[in-house]
């Protein structure tokens, strides 16, 4: 008796593991967050996302970069507009794939004072992520890709950065963002 009765409770157990889940959507429809490890690089960014449909969102993002590279100090605006689209119904909370373009303009100027001048570079990618949102609407967004950048460079003043080329070409693009949602 006992066998069939330990039998009977595996039974069920297992059946109900095999229900589908039903998707518990998120009320919130808008993101607010910021990109903690860009401040680790001397950059600041921070993200807007807003749900459009239940799979799919948009999000932009602005940062502000403030990097010394070799001799030069590079400071400028980041724009990245994003598509974002998730897996399950549940459009700004879970695994999302998301095509991304970006625009850079930066101004340099060598320590010297001798060499100075603008950089521009657009470029676009794909990211893959997942974002958690918590129920007092804390968020967590973790993410990665990579994207190609080409730029151009508008010399003022004496010559062109030798390290230019380590911003253009393919990139890797990592974050862990934290926020709210609303």
């Amino acid at each position: 008796m006992k066998k069939i009765v330990v039998l009977f409770l595996l039974s069920a157990l297992s059946l109900s593991s095999f229900a589908q889940d039903e998707i518990v959507v998120a009320p919130e429809k808008n993101v607010l967050k910021v990109n903690t490890l860009a401040l680790v690089v001397g950059t600041g960014s921070i993200f807007y996302e807003r749900e459009v449909s239940d799979l799919a969102s948009a999000q932009m993002g602005v940062g502000f970069m403030n990097y010394n590279l070799g001799d030069f100090k590079f400071t400028g605006l980041i724009l990245t507009p994003e598509a974002k689209f998730y897996i399950r119904r549940n459009a700004i909370d879970g695994f999302y794939i998301s095509p991304y373009l970006r625009y850079s303009q930066y101004g340099y100027k060598s320590d010297e004072g001798e060499d100075e001048g603008k950089f521009s570079a657009v470029g676009g990618g794909v990211a893959f992520g997942r974002q958690w949102i918590f129920k007092k609407g804390f968020v967590i967004d973790f993410f990665f890709g990579g994207h190609y950048t080409d730029g151009s460079v508008d010399i003022q003043q004496g010559g062109e950065p030798e390290d230019v080329t380590k911003i253009e070409g393919f990139k890797t693009r990592v974050g862990l963002a934290v926020g709210f949602a609303f």
